[in-house]
């Protein structure tokens, strides 16, 4: 029996079919019997013999997923599926059954030498894993950039090593939350993997200049997550029902939600439309202006599209193919939904008005939302919060110390803050909270840039966001750019008051910091500010952010990339670039980043919803997505916040073996230590400021809204926009 009906999926590519299967499936299966994958026990288990091979029907995968790829480069993605698949399995069967994590750990640590980036391969492989990817690696790569091959290497590491994440989970009976799932995915699923392949089928690499930017990176993850969310859907009965799987989004929503395994398996449904929805949003909306920016030629902007065009074949051809392989739950259509219908080659394009039509309301809603929604007061609820609060001696003082600077920059005479402002908002408590330990110099530097940041935040949409003037936001972005050089003077004078407060915080901050600090720093605030311009496109669009696109760019428009960058700076010289870059060093920051935006997210939702007519709020973005109530999606949010904060300690208490891992030294546990505590004072800091300052207290959110003497409700908005506009 079928635990669940599979939904109505979004799926509006029709797949193809490559003319070169039947060559790729002949070919792949000669490559597993000389790779030893077929009829070849290991450690006395046999991982797959060849009716295994043909039933799953890799060539089929590929034929479909790369419907114009040649032969030979069909056969060569082919044998990549093969390998990945069968990596999959045999780990399934030496450790994820046995829970060997010590012989896992070493397993994988052999396979980096398969892939080297520069230089030839000089280990002998033992296994036909080893065996597969030394000769899928020389088969590949010398095509490719250096550019390439780097992010090819990342991408198939992480594949990789999650599994030892997965591994872990499996050995503990846990099951991670929601955000956290879909992190680790992206990187244990492999679709990043696929998304290299792609380039190389469509021989056409995304230039180094943009491929690390939001829009490529959202193409990829969001691409990714389909891929995922969709494999979790038809593999649920295998993984979770017969293997003893815990890494499913069908499994995480039922924990995390308590729902029925149907009531999850369609929400997980939903997720996945709403990333391909946000897919095409930003292949269409945000690629076009990437170009522009950064003057890619005609050449490489068409090289894009093809990988673009590679993204949207693989989403339907990877359908097409879990419906017929033997490896997954597809036995039972849907009467009358988009499994019904008519079936075989050359029928996908016959579902896909169907499978439009049926997923336009959840489109739709994320466009329907009106700004300035009356919200009245709002009950908070219990947070959770382990770490001991602890406060600098010199927050008296700072406090006095940024009113003289806001005076001396002019940030109380452009109409967005007031001295009151200034002072219920009261940032040096919050810095007071983060740097507990810090020198009287060093919290007013700490205070004065949650100041900068803070002030931004505010200016941006009062100043461009109600009008829609995201170009005039870019021209600003790129002249605070300029106020941030990494070596030598800024090459323009400030004119305003961010762009005063933002030089005197750089030249404060630099003077005695390397140049790596610096362009760090740099990087950090350059995020920020272009997130700062994701939040003006949507309001402009009025659409309510998708879930997961909200959630890892509100990291950036929160600021807290610069706050972990100033973080970072103090243990520059005790911790090695590899322990930051380290799978659990960078999910531990991350939860730790959402547990405080989504707190933020609590505190000032109806400051934002009801007076600042905002879309970015995860209440908001909550509500729209699961179709829930206030109360509700209060819960929800304060249940992520909840999970953010317990997944951070279980990764605390397993940091003492990543340290030995990576044979640290005294002084470098001790930094390692100190880091953590200085993220644990973070997230104590921000809930103690939240709840002392007075920037979300409905009194003085009625004095502000007095004080624009505007009324609200629905109709009244053009009032406070007019207002908005005359203090330009």
């Amino acid at each position: 029996m079928q635990p669940f009906e599979l939904p109505e999926f979004y799926m509006p590519y029709p797949a193809r079919l490559n003319p070169n299967l039947e060559r790729a499936r002949e070919h792949s299966k000669r490559w597993a019997y000389d790779m030893d994958m077929i009829d070849v026990p290991q450690h006395g288990t046999k991982i797959w013999d060849e009716g295994d091979f043909d039933s799953h029907d890799y060539a089929l995968l590929c034929a479909y997923t790369h419907p114009d790829a040649s032969g030979e480069d069909l056969d060569l993605v082919t044998d990549w599926y093969v390998w990945v698949f069968y990596f999959d399995d045999h780990f399934l069967e030496l450790f994820k059954r046995t829970g060997d994590l010590p012989a896992a750990r070493g397993y994988l640590d052999r396979l980096a030498l398969f892939m080297p980036v520069d230089g030839e391969i000089t280990e002998e492989p033992e296994n036909p894993v080893e065996r597969g990817l030394m000769d899928l690696w020389n088969r590949t790569v010398p095509a490719h950039s250096a550019d390439w091959r780097a992010r090819f290497v990342e991408s198939t590491k992480n594949l990789l090593d999650e599994s030892l994440w997965e591994l872990a989970n499996i050995n503990e009976g846990r099951v991670a939350n929601p955000i956290e799932y879909i992190e680790m995915r992206r990187k244990v699923g492999g679709a990043p993997w696929s998304a290299n392949l792609i380039e190389h089928v469509a021989g056409a690499e995304v230039p180094a200049g943009i491929a690390a930017s939001r829009p490529m990176v959202v193409l990829r993850d969001a691409f990714a997550d389909g891929v995922h969310l969709r494999n979790d859907l038809f593999s649920y009965q295998r993984e979770v029902q017969e293997e003893g799987e815990l890494s499913n989004g069908v499994l995480v929503f039922e924990r995390f939600l308590g729902l029925s395994t149907q009531e999850a398996a369609d929400k997980v449904n939903d997720l996945l439309t709403s990333r391909l929805h946000q897919f095409e949003h930003t292949a269409l909306t945000e690629v076009p202006p990437l170009f522009a920016a950064h003057g890619i030629d005609p050449a490489a902007q068409a090289g894009v599209g093809a990988y673009v065009k590679g993204l949207q074949d693989w989403q339907s051809g990877g359908h097409e193919w879990h419906l017929r392989s033997s490896r997954y739950m597809n036995e039972q259509v849907t009467p009358g939904g988009v499994l019904g219908g008519p079936t075989g080659l050359g029928t996908s394009a016959a579902r896909i008005a169907a499978s439009v039509a049926s997923t336009m309301p959840l489109r739709a809603r994320a466009f329907q939302h009106v700004p300035f929604e009356p919200v009245g007061h709002v009950e908070l609820p219990e947070i959770y919060q382990p770490y001991p609060l602890r406060l600098s001696e010199h927050l008296d003082a700072s406090r006095e110390q940024v009113v003289r600077w806001g005076r001396e920059w002019g940030l109380l005479d452009e109409g967005v803050w007031t001295e009151r402002d200034l002072r219920n908002n009261d940032l040096p408590l919050c810095a007071a909270g983060i740097h507990p330990t810090a020198s009287a110099d060093e919290l007013d530097t700490s205070s004065g840039w949650l100041m900068w940041g803070t002030y931004g935040d505010d200016y941006y949409p009062k100043v461009f966001g109600r009008v829609g003037d995201v170009a005039a936001a870019r021209a600003s972005n790129e002249r605070l750019l300029q106020l941030m050089p990494v070596d030598g003077p800024a090459p323009i004078t400030p004119v305003n008051a961010v762009e005063r407060s933002l030089a005197a915080m750089w030249v404060r901050t630099v003077e005695s910091i390397p140049e790596a600090g610096r362009r760090t720093l740099r990087d950090a605030v350059e995020r920020m500010l272009d997130a700062w311009l994701w939040e003006l496109e949507n309001t402009r669009q009025n659409r309510i952010p998708d879930p997961v696109d909200y959630v890892e760019t509100r990291r950036q428009t929160f600021g807290s990339d610069l706050t972990k960058a100033l973080a970072r700076l103090a243990h520059a010289d005790s911790l090695p670039p590899e322990v930051y870059a380290s799978g659990p060093v960078t999910s531990m920051e991350n939860a730790a980043m959402d547990y405080a935006t989504l707190l933020n997210d609590v505190f000032s939702y109806r400051k934002e919803i009801e007076f600042e007519g905002e879309l970015h709020n995860a209440v908001l973005v909550v509500r729209n997505f699961l179709d829930v109530g206030q109360d509700q999606a209060m819960a929800i949010v304060n249940d992520l916040m909840t999970g953010r904060m317990r997944q951070f300690e279980h990764i605390v208490a397993e940091l003492p073996a990543l340290a030995d891992e990576f044979g640290l030294a005294e002084e470098g546990k001790a930094a390692l230590a100190e880091y953590v505590q200085d993220l644990q004072d973070w997230m104590a800091g921000i809930l103690n400021w939240h709840q002392g300052c007075h920037r979300y207290e409905d009194a003085v959110l009625r004095h502000e809204q007095a004080w624009l003497g505007a009324p609200t409700g629905l109709g009244t908005s053009a009032i406070r926009t007019s207002r908005l506009l005359s203090v330009r």
